[in-house]
């Protein structure tokens, strides 16, 4: 009789016993795939500046920070023309301080296709509040966990003509290195959006919302805004036209040749 019950007893112990085992080895596998996972992702090894140097990070809302530039003596950070309006005010992650106000973005006097709007590039600019202009970093691009870029002195920005399909493409946006192979170049047309560009280029990269506005190097140089999602992956116009368009002077020197206030 002792034998029966003890036979019985084990029987029901060592399901749950096992169940013991299973769940420890699933919380170990857990902790392993977290621990790898920890180990492998990209880190941030460089310094972040006080203030931030913006251009190639986040900037407001779903806009993404471009290349530092001048407006005659004023300092600005391009974006693009379709994320907000001309007179919205940006805000740093506090909710309170300003990082400055958002200009007009570039249009061409007339459009020769009906029911559209014009523009030679996607592209609006950030006039920077004074106490957030990172003086002595305004020629450097932040490409997160794949550090900064400097902007050489006399560096001229890329135009359409300049950029050739199978060139090495980088953004940053969200925050979220990455990079790609252009893909293809073309006139951008859309009944939906309302907008014409004469020139757009398609990129082997993966986009999301926030991502627009966003710095786009090209073989290393300054050379695009990023636009459109195809489909999930960047298109972007160029950076040379746009800045034109606008009368603004790519920063290519740290203090984009001014004087910082004292």
């Amino acid at each position: 009789m002792t034998s029966v019950l003890r036979t019985r007893a084990g029987a029901r112990i060592r399901p749950v016993h096992l169940l013991i085992v299973v769940l420890a080895g699933l919380l170990v596998a857990v902790a392993a795939a977290l621990i790898m996972r920890s180990v492998l992702q990209p880190r941030r090894t460089t310094p972040v500046y006080d203030p931030p140097v913006l251009a190639g990070q986040q900037l407001w809302g779903a806009c993404a920070g471009g290349f530092y530039a001048r407006l005659g003596q004023t300092i600005v950070l391009t974006s693009t023309g379709h994320c907000t309006t001309e007179g919205t005010v940006a805000y740093d992650a506090d909710g309170t301080t300003v990082r400055g106000v958002f200009g007009p973005p570039a249009r061409d006097a007339t459009c020769p296709h009906a029911g559209h709007t014009c523009a030679s590039s996607d592209i609006n600019y950030l006039v920077v509040a004074e106490d957030r202009i990172p003086w002595g970093h305004l020629n450097v691009v932040d490409l997160g966990t794949a550090g900064y870029r400097i902007i050489p002195p006399g560096t001229k920005p890329l135009a359409c003509a300049d950029i050739a399909i199978g060139d090495l493409v980088e953004i940053d946006g969200r925050n979220t290195y990455r990079s790609g192979k252009v893909a293809e170049k073309g006139e951008y047309l859309h009944s939906k959006d309302g907008a014409y560009f004469p020139c757009m280029i398609g990129a082997r990269i993966s986009v999301g919302v926030g991502d627009s506005g966003g710095a786009v190097l090209v073989r290393g140089i300054p050379a695009g805004v990023s636009s459109r999602s195809f489909s999930g992956r960047l298109g972007f116009t160029p950076l040379a036209e746009g800045l034109a368009q606008l009368g603004l002077d790519l920063c290519t020197e740290p203090d984009c040749g001014l004087e910082p206030p004292g």
